[in-house]
């Protein structure tokens, strides 16, 4: 039985009445895809102008009721994050930088113009769905629960304003890999033309509108054989940016590691944060700085590029094989000309950070950055 803290046990439990037999919970943790299926619960704040954050409370998983003016179905004003739940051997259950997560909830909260829910019950209501849908944690190798924490605007109004009416959810998932083919190099269609996010606009927020534009040229992606699409920026369609929902990063020849710097228009992954934290204390040089793609093109082609791979927190590391666009197809390392997805193997740069970050997550190595929070 785990012992809730005070922020946990704000949020009060209506059990399902008819929960997933235990049956039909050992065939989906036996089958592990990503965000398909879900478990017994959800948890639930309410927010208003009038009374604030109110009504702290973990319920049955079910359909939302939503009036057809809800604001959220005209103007988009919501806000997500993604974050995991490790089972260790011990059988405990840990989850990585939740801080992180909060504070970042809080930053696309503002931009959004929605109110920022406080750190106690963004962590309070994962400890609180985490203890009575244990036992969907599943413990298969590079398996976790996916937390996805969303709020968005459900007042009935549609006039152009801020909601006085919001609602925080939090929803689980257990997923395995986020790709099927494992850490095998991916393709990345490079999306020159269409753009994620402007100066000045909600790129640095993880909010719905960022991905919807990511859509039709992920679209263009899998049509031409790649599984991800690279965004560069808006402004002079030169400069590199991030994946549709992961960071990028470069190893050059001679070990120095490159990323797209923070420019407002790149989403901040608390991922990305950490892959810099440990090449630095690794003695790593580490570069931020505005990247072009024809730099990219060049460095892959004539081998000054060794690595490229992307990170995000449902693929954690993912190397990268192959970059192609309508007038380029260059692969990365020791990739032959015109191999795809699949082939070959992530590089030893790539393959030692992804080892050492999942470890600390899964409990294989000592955390001494503290990182980790266990929660039951």
């Amino acid at each position: 039985m785990t012992t809730l803290t005070e922020a946990g046990a704000a949020f009060a439990l209506h059990r399902n009445p008819n929960p997933a037999s235990d049956a039909v919970r050992a065939k989906a943790l036996s089958d592990l895809k990503f965000g398909t299926v879900f478990t017994d619960h959800m948890a639930r704040v309410t927010w208003t102008r009038e009374g604030g954050w109110a009504d702290r409370r973990v319920e049955p998983y079910g359909p939302l009721s939503l009036d057809p003016a809800a604001a959220v179905l005209h103007y988009a004003q919501e806000v997500f994050e993604g974050l995991k739940a490790y089972k260790h051997a011990d059988g405990s259950i840990w989850l990585f930088r939740p801080d992180a997560n909060a504070e970042r909830f809080q930053a696309s909260a503002r931009r959004l113009a929605l109110p920022e829910l406080p750190s106690e019950d963004f962590l309070g209501s994962i400890e609180a769905l985490v203890a009575v849908d244990r036992a969907w944690v599943p413990d298969a190798d590079e398996s976790s629960l996916y937390l996805r924490p969303f709020m968005f605007a459900s007042e009935a109004f549609i006039g152009v304003r801020p909601a006085h009416v919001i609602d925080y959810l939090l929803i689980a998932s257990p997923v395995g890999p986020y790709f099927t083919t494992g850490v095998k190099p991916v393709s990345i269609w490079v999306a020159q033309g269409f753009h994620r996010a402007g100066p000045g606009g909600t790129g640095a927020a993880k909010t719905g509108g960022n991905y919807a534009s990511s859509l039709v040229p992920q679209s263009v992606a899998y049509q031409n054989g790649c599984q991800q699409v690279l965004f560069t920026d808006a402004a002079t369609d030169t400069y590199l940016e991030e994946l549709g929902g992961m960071n990028l990063f470069l190893v050059r020849k001679d070990g120095t590691v490159e990323t797209p710097r923070l420019s407002g228009t790149i989403l901040e992954g608390i991922t990305r944060h950490s892959v810099l934290r440990l090449l630095e204390d690794q003695d790593v040089k580490v570069v931020e700085r505005d990247i072009s793609l024809a730099e990219l093109r060049e460095g892959a082609a004539d081998g000054d590029v060794a690595e490229v791979f992307a990170c995000g927190t449902a693929a954690v590391l993912t190397p990268v094989a192959r970059l192609k666009g309508p007038s380029f197809d260059v692969t990365v390392g020791h990739e032959t000309a015109g191999g795809g997805a699949g082939e070959g193997t992530a590089g030893e740069v790539t393959t030692r950070i992804r080892r050492e970050l999942m470890d600390i997550q899964y409990g294989r190595a000592a955390d001494p950055y503290g990182w980790m929070r266990r929660i039951g």
